[in-house]
């Protein structure tokens, strides 16, 4: 990982102009040093946080200092360093047998290390202790004596990982044999931490560390521990912790502590556990020490490198500028703008990028124009309303470009995507063989097209059929919220129309389908009766393609106020049931039993349908299904699932026969969705990340037969991970599959956040 990656994050930030008040938060960045930075050597044992804006590191080949945003060398030390300690605003080293002191950038030796030690740890206060493979050692007299009462305690397992000294002259030790605590008075003892109904006799505690309010903390196979007065805290994976094979530990801010692993670091608040593994966190997973600034700055050694974990004062509106700023670089495909994710050439290096088209252009576009609609509506900013009349004019020329060429679209028909003809011709890719194999070994139902991409009627584009629902779901969602929010004159209004009328008026004519150019329906955008009520292979999208259709018939009833559109609608809620469908939008046996993907699409329609549906029944009904499909979606701690929710529930009451029930959204669901949007990474390279391994998170438990379970899980609270312990990449993803993410060479946009933050700003949720 290069280091110009991530400070070209942090420039980005630094250069936000931002006007208003709103809620600042802390949000984690990453910098990662190597070679190339000035260390001596990526092979890194220690680091020390001394003073503000000055950092050493020990390596493999020397010692290094950072200051004013740059690594040095530092003289005389060019060997192997392997422990840094702090006094004062003085540093401590170990290096070719000695300890050294370097005060003011002077080095000093203070006293030759005992002979053959292996050192494991050093800590300072008053003196210096070492902690070795064969026991602890104090400095006393210019040399070191063995600390005999440690070694009496120790027994035959003399292994000390960690040492650390209190302000109040107590002294910890993390040994193989337990975990010792020695006095002012030179009095040790091995403790033996219990909490409640549990008591540990802990043995190869690996880590040791004073908080700044002088607790006691320490880390084990067991887990870890905190001793507040005579009082234990204990916690295991029951309590949150993510991850016991532990490696150091370390006092950061007020109230904070960090524990390195072999698989990660962590960072505890009292509260919250946060775990940062993988490459958008640490350049290896291995962390062998940890220090943290006054500032809760984290710097994080490991044998491939430092991590530098920045808490950077952030407001929402800061953190959406520099989404958008990142968008309008990279993320916009043609000249209409398509936004997604592009292909970086070298891992994690975003200097380079190459655009690329999707199936599902239109529906990432789609909701990231959502977003603008809502931010023009809450902010009046002019660039918002210039970015969804972009997204629009991008959304309409896929029902326009269709229209013409061989072969021809039937009217109303909406592309998947275009890609200028001047490039390759897709359909070398997209083959009658591809299609064929496609059928045979994947989806029985597929549909054998080709062309797959024909050509338009001017013959500068490609554009590809065979349009799912999800596309569909993503335009009629857009056009409600432009024609309601943006649209501002007839003309603006007319022009939304058309194009939502010739879409719905090609379904109405097509029995409810969309055709493609060969006569035939899509393979997914099927909404006809016959299909969803009597074919077996359409019953389990019956439920959410009749809210689909209902929807898309109440978006052109609201802009058109045409009978018409009602008059289908009534036909299919009559004869056909589709209201009652609707109730179970999606078969599902319980949270992250789903598929997120139809979970996007259905909450995207829901909106709709509620906002404009003018039958109260029908609406009290409507709402009560969306209810039911809220509960479901709560654990996974999804802003826009959440503010979807939130608003179209507002308010919202069912009568049953027994009692009449009010819809609000229950529990803490605005506290966790702002969570969410402040730990939305900034890095939106999609690194491997790993959780299947940690100790708090257990198996999806429910089963759905013909579904694949195996390494989804939630934590012992019942929520998916944390947003910034997974790979984003749009709000279809799948939050309970614990191993996610590639690479490192796909960079995800920023829509993803975009469209929550805006509509909760829009909606009073979010401030900016």
């Amino acid at each position: 990982m290069k280091r110009r990656v991530v400070r070209t994050v942090v420039i980005a930030l630094t250069a936000t102009a931002f006007s208003g008040g709103g809620e600042v938060f802390r949000q984690q960045v990453r910098w990662c040093y190597g070679e190339s930075d000035g260390l001596p050597s990526a092979d890194v044992y220690a680091v020390a946080w001394v003073t503000p804006g000055v950092v050493y590191a020990g390596t493999a080949k020397g010692l290094a200092r950072y200051a004013e945003g740059k690594w040095r060398r530092v003289e005389p030390f060019s060997a192997r360093v392997e422990a840094l300690a702090v006094r004062g605003g003085e540093l401590l080293l170990v290096h070719q047998g000695l300890l050294w002191r370097l005060r003011a950038e002077r080095p000093e030796k203070i006293a030759s290390l005992p002979p053959g030690v292996a050192v494991r740890g050093l800590a300072a206060a008053g003196t210096v202790w070492l902690g070795t493979e064969g026991g602890l050692w104090e400095l006393a007299g210019g040399r070191f004596r063995r600390v005999a009462a440690v070694d009496r305690l120790a027994g035959v397992g003399k292994e000390i990982r960690q040492v650390a000294a209190s302000h109040d002259g107590r002294l910890a030790v993390a040994g193989a044999a337990g975990l010792f605590l020695g006095d002012a008075k030179g009095e040790w003892r091995a403790l033996r931490p219990w909490d409640g109904s549990r008591s540990w006799a802990p043995t190869d505690v690996r880590g040791v560390a004073f908080d700044g309010q002088g607790r006691l903390w320490f880390a084990s196979p067991q887990g870890v521990g905190r001793l507040e007065g005579d009082r234990w805290s204990l916690y295991t994976g029951s309590e949150g912790l993510p991850y016991d094979d532990f490696t150091t530990v370390a006092a950061g801010e007020a109230g904070v502590v960090w524990f390195g692993t072999r698989r990660g670091a962590i960072r505890y608040d009292g509260r919250n556990w946060e775990y940062r593994q993988g490459l958008r966190w640490l350049p290896d997973d291995e962390v062998r020490s940890i220090a943290v600034s006054a500032e809760g700055e984290a710097w994080i050694a490991t044998g491939k490198g430092v991590a530098r974990i920045e808490l950077r004062p952030l407001t929402f509106g800061e953190k959406a500028a520099f989404f958008e700023r990142e968008i309008d670089k990279r993320h916009r495909r043609t000249a209409y703008g398509y936004v997604d994710s592009v292909r970086l050439k070298r891992p994690g290096d975003t200097s380079e990028w190459v655009q690329r088209d999707s199936d599902n252009d239109g529906l990432w576009t789609s909701m990231y124009g959502a977003g603008e609609c809502f931010a023009w509506a809450a902010t009046r900013e002019a660039a918002a309303r210039q970015r969804a009349r972009a997204a629009f004019e991008a959304l309409r020329f896929l029902s326009t470009v269709t229209q013409g060429g061989v072969p021809p679209a039937r009217p109303g028909f909406v592309a998947r995507t275009v890609v200028p003809a001047d490039g390759p011709d897709p359909n070398l890719v997209y083959t009658r063989e591809r299609d064929e194999q496609m059928r045979a070994t994947r989806d029985r139902l597929w549909k054998i097209l080709h062309p797959r991409w024909p050509r338009s009627g001017d013959g500068k584009w490609y554009w590809k059929a065979d349009t799912s629902s999800d596309e569909l779901d993503g335009h009629f969602f857009f056009y409600a919220l432009y024609y309601d929010l943006v649209a501002d004159s007839p003309e603006e209004k007319a022009e939304v129309r058309a194009v939502v009328t010739g879409i719905v008026d090609h379904l109405l004519a097509h029995d409810f389908a969309l055709v493609d150019w060969d006569g035939q329906p899509t393979r997914w955008a099927v909404f006809t009766p016959a299909k969803l009520n009597q074919d077996p292979d359409w019953y389990v999208e019956r439920g959410l393609n009749s809210l689909s259709i209902l929807s898309y018939l109440a978006v052109a009833e609201h802009m058109t106020g045409a009978g018409r559109y009602r008059a289908a609608a009534e036909r299919l809620i009559r004869e056909h049931h589709y209201a009652q469908n609707l109730m179970v939008p999606k078969i599902q046996a319980g949270p992250g039993t789903g598929n997120q993907s139809d979970d996007e699409m259905a909450l995207m329609n829901f909106y709709n349908l509620i906002r404009y549906e003018t039958d109260p029944e029908l609406r009290s009904r409507y709402a009560f299904a969306l209810y039911q499909y809220c509960l479901l979606e709560l654990p996974e701690l999804n802003p826009l699932f959440n503010f979807i929710c939130a608003a179209s529930l507002a308010g919202q009451k069912y009568r049953t026969p027994f009692r009449t029930l009010d819809l609000a959204l229950p529990g803490p669901w605005l506290e966790e969705s702002l969570d969410t949007l402040r730990r939305f990474p900034l890095d939106r390279v999609d690194w491997g990340l790993a959780n299947s391994h940690r100790r708090d998170v257990v198996p999806v438990a429910l089963d759905v037969p013909g579904s694949e379970r195996s390494g989804r899980g939630w934590r012992r609270n019942g929520k998916v991970l944390p947003v910034d312990e997974r790979f984003v990449e749009h709000w279809n993803h799948d939050p309970w599959r614990l191993d996610q993410g590639g690479q490192g060479l796909v960079l995800a946009d920023g829509a993803a956040f975009l469209l929550p933050y805006y509509m909760g700003l829009y909606h009073g949720f979010v401030s900016r």
